[in-house]
């Protein structure tokens, strides 16, 4: 449904069903959305007759891809059915698009599961929680990253062998604090709600209100803070130790195939090397121009080295380099990510975006979403010396960067840690969508959150039938997965 406050709307208002200025009528057509689509009919899921073959959406997303690293990708899905989740993203906004919606929109997320969250720093060098992959952002439904966060929650219980009681605990942990957060923030000052954020001070005091209320044991209190510590040394500095080696010819990325190649050692066509080299070179003075600063530290840096990536699960088999710079001597690196961004999964059920460029598409969704993004966050379109152009969007490869283990978590700490995402992701869209129509929508009940529970349940059934057709395909042959070893 959509409820339009005046005939005509820019994209600029898009995600506005009343004047900005006009609180009340915000909050009348939260309302509105209510009473044409009910809570409760968020509940639930069953696969329609029509559904597509999961199976072949994979396939269809391999066409793009680095040939050579689609069977890892393949690999890293078959661990088990969280991370078959994790790759997934297709699949479900496929499913997500024959769900029922409020009409109200904002900018989302679209791969919103529990692992796409993490701490990393601000540019005042601050440690703060936030989302931390936008690959598939795009203006949409806000139901479907809730629905995604929600049933990761209970695809990573399951995985981890928690009781159906614990896993239901968790999962309403996630939605009641998303729904909670953007009540409040519909009820702050604007300038409140728009600068809000979660630090690390904030999640350490959590934690330490926990466990003096006996509900989480030492050893998680003590795993928080290490977990915290860690990140703050996840800099480019730590990032140089681990990936680059220093010679008789100066520094160089380290090869540590597959996961890493250096450009040398890629198998290409003499001279190929040297003309992706010159290709990145002007990729770096080129995306200059999308940073955020009239005066920017990347001008002080210089290109020494280049390697492939591969990165995460979902994106296994785009192209990602990583980009070795040297600022005032050897002790002083900045490596870079440049990422392949394609079409979002999201935009063969929404509208396109408006941004041709998908790199420009994920930073702008980024920028909006995100508490605070890294000064070096920008895009660029290139042709590559393949002849076929890209998008691709450049960060800093590692700035304090953390996320959870989801191998290690325990039932309370879960809980902590889905309150944290949930609030999170309430913060993301209320300043990218109407936080008052929005939390005029959910209302201060619980219906909201037990509907989401129960749709979380039936959609990690699903979840385990697809990753159970997917492994038969592989070994039926018709797709061929790596040997992890």
């Amino acid at each position: 449904m959509t409820i339009d406050a005046a005939p005509e709307r820019d994209t600029d208002t898009e995600f506005d069903p009343a004047r900005r200025d006009d609180f009340p009528a915000r909050a009348e057509a939260g309302r509105v959305a209510r009473r044409a689509v009910p809570r409760s009919s968020h509940a639930g899921w069953s696969p329609p007759n029509d559904r597509p073959d999961p199976v072949a959406l994979l396939e269809e997303q391999a066409v793009t891809r680095v040939p050579e690293l689609v069977p890892l990708r393949y690999a890293r899905m078959l661990v088990s059915p969280f991370t078959f989740y994790r790759g997934a993203a297709l699949i479900m906004a496929s499913d997500l698009a024959g769900t029922p919606a409020s009409g109200l929109r904002a900018q989302i997320c679209g791969d919103a599961h529990l692992s796409n969250f993490g701490v990393f720093a601000t540019p005042e060098r601050a440690l703060i929680f936030d989302i931390n992959d936008f690959d598939e952002t795009l203006p949409g439904p806000w139901e479907w990253d809730v629905k995604r966060l929600a049933a990761s929650f209970e695809v990573a219980g399951r995985h981890r062998g928690f009781t159906p009681k614990e896993r239901r605990r968790v999962v309403l942990e996630a939605v009641a604090a998303y729904r909670e957060r953007m009540r409040r923030a519909a009820e702050s000052g604007v300038l409140e709600a728009w600068y809000d954020r979660l630090d690390a001070e904030r999640m350490e005091e959590w934690i330490r209100e926990e466990r003096a209320a006996n509900r989480v044991s030492g050893k998680q209190v003590k795993r928080t803070a290490s977990a915290l510590a860690k990140a703050r040394t996840r800099d480019s500095v730590r990032a140089f130790t681990k990936l680059v080696e220093v010679g008789g010819g100066g520094m160089r990325i380290r090869s540590e195939p597959p996961l890493v190649v250096a450009i040398e050692d890629l198998g290409l066509e003499p001279g190929t090397g040297e003309q992706v080299e010159a290709w990145m070179q002007r990729m770096l003075r080129e995306y200059r121009s999308t940073l955020p600063l009239e005066r920017h530290p990347i001008e002080e840096f210089r290109y020494v080295h280049l390697a492939r990536k591969v990165v995460g699960v979902g994106s296994v088999g785009t192209r990602a380099w990583i980009v070795l710079l040297r600022g005032r001597d050897d002790a002083d690196p900045l490596i870079l990510q440049a990422k392949q961004a394609e079409a979002s999964v999201l935009e063969r059920f929404l509208a396109p975006s408006r941004y041709e460029n998908h790199g420009e598409r994920v930073v702008r969704g980024q920028r909006l979403m995100q508490a605070a993004s890294d000064v070096f966050l920008g895009w660029q379109r290139i042709l590559a010396p393949d002849g076929v152009e890209r998008d691709f969007y450049l960060r800093q490869l590692n700035d304090w960067k953390g996320s959870a283990d989801i191998e290690v978590m325990l039932p309370r700490g879960a809980e902590l840690y889905a309150r944290a995402c949930g609030e999170t992701l309430a913060r993301a869209h209320a300043r990218a969508g109407d936080r008052v129509a929005i939390a005029a929508y959910l209302g201060g009940s619980d219906r909201f959150d037990q509907a989401i529970a129960e749709f979380a349940v039936d959609y990690a059934d699903q979840n385990e039938r697809d990753c159970g057709a997917f492994r038969a395909a592989v070994a039926s042959g018709r797709l061929v997965a790596a040997d992890l070893g």
